[in-house]
């Protein structure tokens, strides 16, 4: 029973609420909206993220693990020695010591090479995976599956992936960037949407590298029409659209039409906003020299029409990871860099020294920079190529090795200062703390705050995802 003050009080208040759900209801309808004429508008994780954003420097070639951060005392002590028979590892003949001397680092003691002694100064920051392994060590499947979770057929790309789980924080921006894409074992497959909308393929910076074997002039194609002003373009942007869209009422559903829509207008906006990203020149003397810019770097900075002359060298992926912190500061998602030239079956001394010194320098300083711009908490740093090298020696190189190498990872929610996993006592293959690729991206997902076996896309009857029907998250590297 109910007196009048109560009815009152109860029924006033139930206005209220009527009132809040009518908001709330046309808040979340105005959001789904957007979310469906705009796929690129930014999305919530499956739980709390670790890190919002990526950079991937993708070291092409494969590194060899047991001569910069996987140390093999027992190696060097039978250098020369016959190699023990392993099945599905490249390379008989006999052990190779390395040339290298490995000392530890940090108050975590990790072992890194004198390769990067200035990479080693950030020793407790880094996460090293040295259990990682793949499936074939080829260079093509191995590069792919890297990039796409299998190598079979074509998939999604590792980017394109995160950027349809995140969408963008910056409209004006592409939220997946590849700078000196790949060129070989797949090339654009490495960067691509495959079945995937085309809205999240990767956009590319740069064309045919920019350390050893790449150089010269790189900029961005068309970024600036000189024939027309930007209101002239809309106008004709406009009309051109207006057809695209009529196509597309036509056929119904096609992802190519929609994929053209969105990257015409995606083109058209970064106009504004890129050039002043690609000009670094309000960049301090000491934020160059960081990253190995300036005083022996072989580069410059980047003026406002895109990459300059760059040269090879520190300079040049010096540049690249600048680059990358101000674009994913302005809102990238995923920035990758490929670094060529790691395939060292021969001359491994001095080929190898060659390509550490052009990225040691530059990676110390993109973490540094992004440690004091309190941005590496939530910026996932990777590192790493294809697979690893084989402890025996072929002639003064070596060879492919897919059943143990080494990646590491830094910031972005893992353990700083953590080694997890080892390979056998010669770096053969990985025999503790083992990570498959698929575990990998498992992984990698998990701190975007993804489950990787619920980031799907139905496509050919089916779920797809990144980690095919595989995958653990590795657990243990998690901060």
């Amino acid at each position: 029973m109910f007196t009048r003050r109560q009815l009152l009080q109860s029924t006033s208040s139930g206005f209220g609420y009527l009132a809040f759900a009518a908001l709330a209801q046309e808040q979340a309808a105005r959001a789904s909206s957007e979310a469906a004429t705009n796929p690129l508008s930014p999305k919530k994780p499956h739980f709390p993220a670790k890190a919002k954003r990526v950079i991937f420097l993708c070291m092409d070639g494969a590194p060899s693990h047991v001569d910069t951060f996987d140390y093999k005392p027992k190696l060097t002590a039978d250098d020369g020695k016959a190699a023990p028979a392993r099945r599905g590892v490249f390379g008989g003949g006999k052990l190779m010591g390395s040339p290298f001397k490995f000392e530890k680092h940090g108050d975590s003691g990790m072992w890194i090479s004198e390769l990067f002694p200035e990479l080693a100064k950030h020793a407790d920051k880094l996460c090293m995976l040295n259990g990682m392994h793949t499936d074939l060590p080829n260079h093509p499947q191995a590069f792919l599956q890297m990039h796409c979770g299998i190598f079979q057929s074509p998939r999604p790309s590792f980017g394109a992936w995160v950027l349809y789980g995140l969408g963008t924080e910056n409209a004006n921006l592409p939220g997946f960037i590849t700078l000196s894409p790949p060129q070989n074992n797949g090339g654009p497959v490495n960067y691509g949407a495959s079945f995937l909308p085309a809205m999240y393929q990767g956009t590319k910076i740069g064309r045919g590298g920019f350390g050893p074997g790449g150089g010269g002039s790189q900029q961005v194609s068309n970024l600036k029409n000189p024939k027309l002003t930007l209101n002239a373009q809309r106008e004709q942007l406009d009309f051109v659209q207006s057809l695209n869209q009529n196509a597309l009422e036509e056929v119904g559903t096609n992802p190519e039409i929609e994929g053209l829509i969105s990257s015409y207008e995606l083109a058209f906006r970064m106009q504004g906003e890129l050039p002043k990203l690609l000009d670094t020149s309000n960049e301090t003397a000491a934020t160059l020299k960081m990253y190995g810019i300036e005083g022996g770097g072989g580069g410059r900075p980047m003026g406002p029409g895109g990459f300059g002359p760059m040269g090879g060298g520190r300079g040049g992926f010096g540049q690249q990871c600048l680059l990358a912190r101000r674009l994913i500061e302005a809102g990238v998602r995923f920035v990758e860099i490929t670094m060529p030239g790691w395939d060292h079956h021969r001359n491994l001394k001095d080929a190898l020294t060659n390509s550490c010194s052009a990225i040691d320098k530059p990676i110390a300083g993109l973490l540094a920079d992004l440690k004091q711009k309190d941005m590496l908490k939530d910026t996932l740093v990777i590192w790493g190529g294809e697979f690893g090298r084989t402890p025996s020696g072929q002639g003064d190189g070596r060879d492919h090795n897919a059943k143990g190498y080494t990646m590491w990872m830094a910031g972005g929610g893992v353990k700083g200062g953590y080694t997890h996993g080892k390979t056998d006592d010669y770096g053969f293959e990985a025999v503790e703390g083992k990570t498959h690729v698929h575990d990998w991206h498992a992984t990698v997902l998990h701190l975007l705050g993804f489950d990787h076996e619920k980031l799907v896309y139905k496509h050919a009857g089916r779920e797809m995802r990144l980690t095919d029907t595989k995958g653990n998250v590795v657990k243990e590297i998690v901060a």
